[in-house]
């Protein structure tokens, strides 16, 4: 309650369009892995040696030795990132970036320090403004849209990919047709929940709207895609109207990190294989909590990291995507118990993530001549490269991929 305060006390200290900047040391490195250092930032000096000596979860001690050998202690409340970025959105900041010893994305190493900076400028989402709406996205968030936007991904996701389900599958035999996977995962997601033509579905991170064409096809229900990159939005009205859905279905753009909807408004949350992609997966879950009705379900898959996972295994994927984590089963475990949620399932399938991504790599390998003009050459070898990671990383068993089925 008083961090809360004191952070509402900046918050109203501001001006109209101020900025708070606020450094902290990165305890959630210091509480997961244990304490390290790169030694590059200093508060007191070289000579000044600043360690803890005792850490738990409601305490950081540290200790301080002077090149006179005087010791003295600072007793700190251990501070998580996302923990903070929480605190900072409830007083009212819309837009907060978190950088690590400076850089935006750190994922070659823990940083020693998070610098947050939180803009008190309000900024109007209604949707009829792209450049508000993309100022409002996060820097992972832009990156993704910037990538998901390019030609290259849009055709190689249509060609490769399977064209409507661009998400992980679930395979019967190594040689089976990556739509046919696809659409077996989501098949397997709706049997989870009990849907009908009554049922409003919000799916996150939709993509070319795949599963949001079969839950109406097949359930009657509406479903309302949101979407960060307006070329694969516009593919999915395109199929939408050609499958005579359009009047079941809405796109919208936007980022799953801010729902520009009302509180209690779906039935259902449906994601496959987006939330990776957000900065802040703790405040994703905040809002499809917060939009759905209180007898609501969320249905969703995510590549994550294995519990036992060493980020040095986990390096070459996370460059990759330009991320510096990701979540783990525990974690979504953890967060949406948080929220409320009363039950939270997970139907672990970690076995179909190298699957799949060998599945693609052969794809991609025998029909790269028919891509050429459609799909660039460093894109290309850039892709295999990054798919390769993924099979070696599940089948070194680094990572997790599953269903999640969570209950109000």
């Amino acid at each position: 309650r008083d961090r809360r305060k004191a952070l509402a006390e900046f918050y109203a200290m501001l001006k109209h369009d101020g900025v708070l900047i606020i450094d902290q040391r990165n305890y959630d490195s210091i509480l997961d892995d244990g304490f390290s250092s790169k030694h590059s930032y200093y508060y007191c000096g070289e000579d000044v040696v600043a360690e803890p000596e005792y850490v738990d979860d409601g305490l950081a001690r540290f200790r301080y030795t002077f090149p006179d050998d005087s010791i003295y202690h600072l007793n700190m409340f251990p501070l998580r990132k996302n923990y903070v970025r929480r605190l900072l959105r409830e007083v009212g900041f819309q837009r907060i970036e978190t950088y690590g010893d400076f850089q935006a994305t750190y994922s070659d190493g823990n940083p020693d320090f998070f610098v947050h900076i939180a803009e008190k400028a309000y900024r109007i989402d209604d949707g009829t403004d792209a450049d508000k709406v993309i100022d409002l996205y996060s820097n992972t968030v832009n990156t993704a849209r910037d990538y998901y936007n390019s030609s290259d991904a849009d055709n190689f996701y249509a060609h490769v990919w399977g064209g409507e389900d661009i998400h992980v599958g679930m395979y019967t035999d190594d040689a089976e047709e990556i739509a046919t996977a696809s659409r077996r995962t989501v098949e397997s997601m709706a049997a989870l929940g009990k849907l009908d033509k009554e049922t409003a579905v919000l799916d996150l991170g939709a993509g070319f709207g795949g599963a949001a064409r079969h839950l109406a096809r097949t359930y009657g229900c509406r479903v309302t895609c949101l979407n960060l990159s307006e070329v694969e939005n516009q593919r999915n009205r395109r199929m939408n109207a050609k499958q005579g859905l359009d009047g079941l279905i809405d796109v919208v753009d936007g980022s799953f990190e801010d729902l520009n909807f009302q509180d209690n408004s779906f039935d259902l949350i449906w994601s496959q294989d987006a939330l990776l992609h957000s900065g802040d997966r703790a405040r994703v879950l905040e809002e499809a909590v917060r939009v759905l009705r209180s007898s609501g379900q969320m249905i969703f898959t995510d590549p994550m990291a294995n519990e036992n996972a060493k980020k040095e295994d986990l390096k070459p994927i996370l460059q990759r995507i330009q991320l510096d984590t990701l979540a783990t089963p525990a974690f979504y475990r953890r967060e949406l118990y948080r929220l409320g949620m009363g039950t939270v399932d997970f139907h672990d399938h970690s076995d179909q993530l190298p699957r799949h991504y060998q599945r693609v790599y052969d794809e991609l390998v025998a029909r790269e001549p028919e891509l050429e003009g459609k799909v660039s050459a460093d894109y290309t070898t850039r892709m295999k490269a990054g798919l390769k990671h993924w099979v070696d990383g599940g089948k070194a068993g680094s990572l997790a991929w599953g269903i999640f089925h969570a209950k109000a």
